[in-house]
């Protein structure tokens, strides 16, 4: 994979999402609530562009009580990252 290209997608459900988020960072991350991510998906409080293109969504999990910062590539729809962001404030 070069540096321009963006990693496999996985179809839904829950949500289109990499390789990486599905194979790792659900595995290391078993709390992560699918619900609460494809919630945050559709109704983020901030987006922001990265410089590598990427999308960065914040939103309020119920399930674990604080904010999660979802990283999509920049396609703006395939979840590549998820997890909770302490230093983020609404």
């Amino acid at each position: 994979m070069g540096t321009d290209e963006e990693p496999e997608r996985l179809p839904p459900p829950p949500f289109r999402r990499t390789r990486y988020f599905a194979f790792d960072v659900m595995v290391r991350r078993p709390d992560l609530d699918p619900i609460d991510i494809r919630r945050i998906i559709d109704k983020s409080k901030v987006r922001l562009r990265q410089p590598d293109g990427r999308l960065r969504l914040y939103g309020y999990s119920e399930t674990l009580g604080c904010y999660l910062r979802i990283v999509l590539l920049s396609d703006g729809v395939t979840v590549h990252n998820a997890f909770p962001d302490e230093a983020f404030g609404p």
